[in-house]
């Protein structure tokens, strides 16, 4: 608890426990942050967090994934922030140790380079006085002038607006996440065999949605953040989402048709660099009077139109370009899917533990020894093939005391 006065946020009840939760009312949350090599970034995050946290009944966790830069120098200096320090394993592996040491009925995520506007963890906590509420996100924005951030902030505000419009979504992103804390638990939260910080809270909220638990949208919930500044950079992240994403919908194969998030258009735009390729060597074989590839980009343009204008009432410049960052979107996007195709047809998902491989051992300071649980491997390209067994101890352990504590 960040100590000054004894205000409390709304928490939750030790009892009237529905299936999917239950009211809240003085119970503690614990905001947790992720951290690798993150000295340059995660003062900001801190600074903007305690001060909503001071007076309150919160926590502010930091699990730092192993870093080799001076991340516990930083952290060290807000003497209300707990640090767990942990072997490198991932920031899915670092979320579900932070919701495991956590001591709240309702834990929150956001990421080292992310500035929580001031409001944002009342606006967290707030849709938990609904009972049903199992989970809630909150929004991006971003300072950045730069065309490309532009553009990236436009497409989530676009994505915002689908959500806004529905009772319960199943899209929660870490940048601005909360969760009731046994609900979480009982999931065996993130799965570790995602090794980058991508798809693995889509999958996690794929498997919730499933059992028709209630997620909410929070507009009022911001966090400031730097997007992607440059097209390369943008879609390289794309490409890299595309691909992390194919493993998310291959256990939640429904979502591959439809989710809360991602547009139904941008789904038919990824078939424009395939239909591209095969107008053109159409054209070389058959010479039409009208060039097949005309056609294709006709109705590339024809597909932006509804952003493009949606664009227009934010950022002309925006607008105009919106076509050319949306095919070069679906280009990486493609690119992405066809080799996150490929990968999971050579990789089995990693499977939830059937039983307990031992215990973590914990200190009262928040920092914790190197047990089993933090040896061994975090992610598919570490684990060598059949011979996985063994170096998957150390994920199925941390995800076996998940689902006991839930």
């Amino acid at each position: 608890m960040i100590k000054n006065s004894s205000v409390p946020l709304p928490g939750s009840c030790a009892s009237q426990r529905r299936q999917t939760g239950c009211p809240i009312e003085a119970g503690l949350v614990s905001i947790i942050i992720p951290t690798f090599n993150g000295a340059s970034r995660i003062g900001n995050c801190l600074d903007a967090l305690l001060e909503q946290a001071v007076g309150r009944n919160a926590e502010i966790i930091v699990v730092d994934d192993g870093s080799t830069d001076n991340t516990a120098e930083v952290v060290g200096r807000y003497p209300g922030v707990r640090r767990i320090l942990q072997a490198n394993g991932g920031p899915a592996k670092a979320r579900n140790r932070g919701a495991l040491e956590a001591r709240g009925t309702i834990v929150l995520f956001t990421d080292d380079d992310c500035v929580p506007m001031p409001d944002w963890l009342d606006a967290m906590v707030e849709p938990f006085k609904d009972p049903e509420v199992v989970a809630a996100k909150g929004v991006y924005r971003t300072h950045q002038k730069g065309l490309t951030a532009r553009f990236v902030q436009i497409d989530y505000e676009d994505r915002y607006r689908i959500m806004e419009a529905l009772p319960s979504i199943d899209f929660i992103d870490t940048y601005s996440a909360a969760f009731r804390r046994d609900r979480f638990l009982s999931m065996t939260g993130y799965d570790t065999s995602f090794p980058v910080a991508c798809a693995e809270d889509v999958e996690l909220s794929y498997r919730m949605s499933a059992l028709g638990w209630k997620m909410k949208f929070i507009p009022a919930a911001i966090v400031y953040h730097t997007h992607p500044d440059t097209l390369a950079r943008y879609l390289k992240k794309k490409y890299k989402f595309a691909f992390w994403r194919v493993l998310a919908v291959r256990n939640n194969p429904s979502k591959g048709v439809k989710d809360s998030h991602t547009p139904q258009m941008m789904k038919l735009q990824l078939l424009f660099a395939p239909a591209l390729l095969l107008a053109l060597a159409f054209d070389l074989a058959a010479r039409p009077r009208v060039p097949a590839a005309l056609l294709v980009l006709a109705a590339f343009l024809i597909s932006t139109l509804p952003f493009t204008l949606r664009a227009l009432r934010k950022d002309l410049v925006i607008a105009l370009l919106s076509p050319a960052f949306l095919a070069t979107r679906a280009c990486a996007q493609v690119l992405g899917v066809a080799a996150g195709v490929i990968y999971a047809r050579r990789h089995k998902p990693l499977q939830a533990p059937a039983r307990s491989l031992g215990e973590f051992e914990t200190f009262d300071t928040g920092h914790y020894s190197e047990s089993r649980a933090q040896r061994g491997f975090s992610s598919y390209r570490d684990r060598p093939g059949e011979n996985a067994e063994g170096n998957l101890s150390s994920d199925l352990e941390l995800r076996e005391q998940l689902r006991r504590r839930g």
